[in-house]
């Protein structure tokens, strides 16, 4: 089977394409592996999807902010039914 220089550049574009799509790491390799590439091409073309998807993701530059709030208990009102049952208890 004649693979181009770039086949790995190739699959790799291809898995950042579908991945956009929706499609997950697993099924991408499942399907390419069943296709009849190469478990070590396969593998190399996933590593280097996620590299470039890595690199052109942004940069936070902010750190998030986390809030919390300490809410009072609220007492619980008995029923009639619980203050009856704490009697035969």
């Amino acid at each position: 089977m004649y693979k181009p220089e770039n086949y790995i550049q190739q699959l790799a574009d291809h898995i950042k394409i579908n991945i956009k799509k929706g499609y997950t790491i697993e099924a991408m390799r499942f399907s390419l592996i069943n296709q009849g590439y190469s478990r070590i091409s396969v593998e190399k073309s996933i590593e280097l999807a996620n590299q470039q998807l890595a690199a052109s993701a942004p940069e936070m530059k902010e750190k998030p902010q986390i809030f919390y709030k300490i809410e009072p208990e609220i007492p619980v009102k008995k029923s009639f039914w619980n203050w009856l049952k704490g009697l035969f208890e």
